[in-house]
């Protein structure tokens, strides 16, 4: 596909990017290589005054850096500035924490010295998709950079003007040059990236299709990979629950960047005693929803990323509806320019349904009867994704129920479900392995290095027989 900027609400392409020549790759791929070896050597100090910086020119550059994000992908300006000022919080997040972090820590092994030392990898390369261009990279190279790796970074192909903003953002803000560069590639070059062996480590957010094919690439290779891929996520409602509340956060959970994120709910399995009433009030709430220019402030739902995601979400409705699942709303793409999709409801979709399993990546929602407890746990457990889930209930013994049974790398109880900086980030099955954000997320990508120093009246013992086993 054309590595260019079209935009969704038009349809019209505004720009038009050359892919990098095979000369050209090479001569990234050395300057990664390169810049490495000299800033694997720069202090805590540094990192922390460089990524300070780049927080700064977040929050003060918000406003340009979210017409561009709205300009490629569609999603309302407001909610584009608000996604350039919560990188500027993880970058904070590892200025306040990541020298901590890191720090050598010290094993107790009776006598002599140990200890934990982590160390940086070397070049990563960083796979990152559109529904989110400036927050999925920041989250990994805010990590990625104050443990002293540097970053290469192969964007989608419809943000490129994204991409490049973010390399000229991490030189401002003083890194290196060669410490963070932008890949405007082809798919088809991904794979020799990730075999070159100045790249160290790989991290992809993207489709399980997507993911199925770098990690084999990866392990191919024998190379570290973090995959954050799809949701089918639950928003679990029991009697107990805020109807009102839970109401408002389910249609603002599933609208969230114009339904186009995979930690975005999906399906909504609701008691049988209070589902009449939800399914009222969750329909007659969309139906307030205002379609239209993603630059309107009072726009709720912007256009999607591209036309095939259009196109497929529509497939997607239209053999759920032919499976048996009930229409309530939508479902029907809207007519003019851009690639405008309704607010949209189906219901009690069978198993064999899309809705019923798959992740609908648009501002689809589906609605489910549980018969109980155990049946909205069956029911959130019946999809190949586990990445993250919200559970309503004031019931104390519910809530343990479903913080141990959901199967994901998440649970939100009576909260929308967020990333955070402070929060480990990822999921299980289908979604993925491997976690970012937080603690976990900066120790992906380093060398975890084990250091015993024996004690001076060790070092007098006789060395053990050959073959001896060190517990």
């Amino acid at each position: 596909m054309a590595i260019s900027t079209i935009d969704p609400a038009t349809g019209k392409t505004l720009r038009t990017f050359t892919p990098l020549s095979a000369e050209e790759l090479e001569a990234k791929l050395q300057t990664a290589a390169d810049t490495f070896r000299a800033y694997r050597e720069t202090t805590f100090a540094d990192r922390v005054t460089w990524l300070r910086r780049a927080a700064d020119l977040l929050e003060a550059e918000a406003d340009r850096y979210g017409r561009i994000m709205t300009q490629e992908m569609g999603k309302p300006f407001d909610a584009a500035r608000a996604e350039a000022k919560k990188c500027a919080t993880a970058c904070r997040y590892y200025v306040d924490k990541g020298e901590s972090l890191l720090r050598d820590r010290l094993v107790d092994m009776g006598t002599g010295r140990a200890f934990v030392r982590y160390q940086p990898l070397g070049p990563v390369l960083a796979i990152m998709p559109w529904n989110f261009p400036f927050w999925q990279v920041v989250r990994f190279a805010a990590p990625a950079l104050m443990a002293g790796n540097v970053g290469l970074l192969k964007h989608a192909h419809n943000v490129p003007q994204c991409a490049l903003a973010l390399e000229e953002l991490f030189l401002q803000a003083g890194f290196p040059r060669g410490a963070f560069q932008a890949l405007l590639i082809e798919t088809a070059d991904v794979n020799r990236v990730i075999e070159d062996r100045r790249v160290r480590a790989v991290t992809l957010t993207g489709s399980e299709g997507a993911g199925r094919a770098v990690g084999a690439a990866a392990g191919k290779a024998i190379k570290k990979v973090v995959l954050e891929l799809g949701g089918s996520d639950p928003f679990i409602v029991m009697p107990s629950a805020d109807m009102e509340k839970a109401v408002e956060t389910a249609v603002s959970a599933r609208l969230i960047n114009n339904g186009q994120s995979c930690i975005a709910a999906k399906r909504f399995i609701v008691a049988d005693a209070i589902y009449p009433e939800f399914e009222r009030r969750f329909v007659e709430r969309m139906k307030r929803v205002t379609v239209g220019d993603p630059m309107d402030a009072k726009t709720d739902l912007g256009p999607l990323a591209t036309r095939g995601i259009l196109d497929g979400l529509h497939a997607q409705v239209e053999a759920s509806v032919k499976a048996g699942a009930r229409l309530l709303l939508g479902g029907k793409p809207l007519e003019g320019p851009g690639n405008f999709y309704p607010a949209t409801v189906l219901a009690e979709p069978p198993p064999q349904a899309p809705a019923f399993h798959d992740e609908l990546f648009g501002p689809v929602a589906t609605l489910l009867r549980a018969r109980d407890v155990d049946h909205a746990l069956e029911l959130a457990n019946a999809t190949p994704f586990g990445l993250g889930a919200s559970v309503w209930t004031q019931d104390e013994a519910e809530q343990r129920r479903f913080i141990d049974g959901i199967e994901a790398g998440m649970v939100f109880v009576n909260a929308l479900v967020a990333s955070d900086a402070r929060l480990p980030f990822g999921g299980v099955k289908h979604s993925g392995h491997g976690r970012e954000l937080a603690d976990v997320g900066i120790h992906e990508f380093v060398n975890i290095k084990s250091v015993r120093i024996a004690a001076a009246e060790d070092t007098k013992q006789q060395p053990p027989p050959r073959g001896a086993i060190s517990e």
